[in-house]
């Protein structure tokens, strides 16, 4: 059974925003040469990587809500050249909608446990990921998604 991350989405205001932000950033990678990967880098390496390769996810928390996720293809532990250790989390890129779900903030990761797990949103409530997502929160709060 796979494990996944939570992890708040500093910067971005919606989920339009992170996908803006993916697709810049490979933009900018493959202007330079580099292998357009996903890469999310944090401080800390999880100990338990190989239950998130194993079919996890990132998931996101976007103003106040788990609102995406991102499949984990990998976790790397690197070295800067200020000789701290970091953790990169190396992701699809794809962005998949969930089951918005409401998310108190916090610093760093979370491991979720897959039974915890918001469900994709194209199988929780088919035809809602074709909704506006401000629509999409403002049912979530009244109870209706």
């Amino acid at each position: 059974m796979p494990l996944h991350l939570v992890k708040l989405c500093v910067g971005c205001d919606s989920v339009a925003d992170l996908e803006d932000w993916i697709k810049l950033k490979l933009k900018e990678k493959k202007r330079r040469g580099q292998k357009p990967e996903r890469i999310h880098t944090t401080r800390m390496l999880p100990k338990r990587a190989e239950e998130l390769t194993d079919g996890g996810s990132l998931f996101w928390v976007i103003k106040g809500q788990i609102t995406c996720r991102e499949k984990i293809l990998d976790i790397r532990s690197v070295t800067g050249k200020d000789g701290i250790r970091r953790c990169q989390v190396v992701l699809d890129g794809k962005v998949t909608l969930v089951e918005p779900r409401p998310r108190s903030a916090f610093q760093g990761w979370r491991y979720l446990e897959d039974k915890e797990a918001p469900r994709d949103l194209a199988r929780a409530a088919p035809g809602a990921s074709k909704m506006p997502e401000a629509m999409r929160r403002e049912l979530r709060e009244l109870g209706l998604l």
